[in-house]
């Protein structure tokens, strides 16, 4: 009988079959141990110890990441930011907010610091002595940074503008305080010295005014003192936006902010209205 025509072929690859679906399982069981340990060396031991989907990508939601728990990592220190203004008051600098924060957060000492408002109506009438500017006028806060207008009681409207205090939060958190730095001027300004210089005595001050028969007073302030290191009084002036001048001596300044105060009035008040600007000792 003739061998090796078709019907025989058909009667011999049934048989086959078996044999080579094990030999095949045979191959990809030695890959897949093959890859394993490429893997055990490649990733020491633990393929889940890459970390990858531990920490979401910028934009993504908390919710895609893995569900594996992640060893905590431990807290960075965020430097602080430099402070862009000359600090005035009611703190000195960076680590003297800093050094309120903690004890507010502990005993919740000084609640005013955290309102613009009082800020600054606490800087006029107790830093400056400006007691008869005792109300808020108008405010504006945008941000980390507030325009507080100070005023009193007129017979025109809800008050009299005496000065825009210009007020910005100093350190970090959402309870940074709030920190006076200038003031926005209008119809009585500072322009000399320039602002956050450093000054030794004694100073040129000087800047604009729009008024009728106006007597304009220069007081020097620092923090920590009662009483003004130097004082010039009284500058005539009036007109439309007219320049003003004077040479202020002071003595017993510390390191440190300086605040420059003009002020006049004598019309309705003894201050009817003021501008700051700031400057370093030092």
């Amino acid at each position: 009988m003739a061998t090796g025509g078709p019907g025989d072929d058909r009667e011999q690859r049934p048989g086959m079959r078996p044999a080579a679906v094990i030999a095949a399982a045979v191959v990809v069981t030695l890959l897949s141990a093959l890859l394993v340990g490429l893997a055990v060396l490649y990733f020491g031991g633990n393929p889940a110890s890459t970390g990858q989907g531990a920490v979401p990508l910028p934009g993504a939601s908390p919710t895609t990441a893995t569900t594996s728990p992640a060893a905590p990592s431990p807290t960075k220190q965020v430097p602080a930011q430099p402070f862009a203004y000359q600090p005035l008051w009611p703190f000195a600098s960076i680590a003297e907010a800093a050094a309120w924060q903690r004890e507010y957060r502990d005993g919740g000492q000084q609640p005013w610091h955290l309102d613009a408002e009082e800020t600054a109506l606490s800087f006029t009438t107790g830093f400056l002595g400006f007691t008869e500017i005792d109300r808020v006028v108008a405010r504006s806060i945008k941000g980390n940074e507030a325009w507080i207008s100070v005023g009193y009681q007129s017979s025109e409207g809800p008050g009299s503008i005496a000065a825009v205090i210009h007020l910005v939060r100093i350190g970090q958190g959402d309870d940074a305080p709030w920190e006076v730095v200038g003031t926005q001027d209008s119809t009585l300004t500072l322009e000399r010295p320039r602002y956050a210089a450093r000054v030794t005595s004694p100073i040129t001050v000087g800047g604009r005014i729009t008024g009728v028969d106006e007597s304009i007073r220069i007081d020097l302030r620092q923090a920590g003192t009662a009483r003004p290191l130097g004082t010039s009084c009284c500058v005539a002036g009036g007109g439309e936006k007219q320049p003003w001048s004077v040479r202020v001596t002071f003595r017993g300044a510390e390191e440190g902010a300086l605040t420059v105060v003009a002020s006049t009035g004598g019309h309705v008040q003894d201050v009817e209205r003021f501008a700051i600007t700031a400057v370093r000792i030092g």
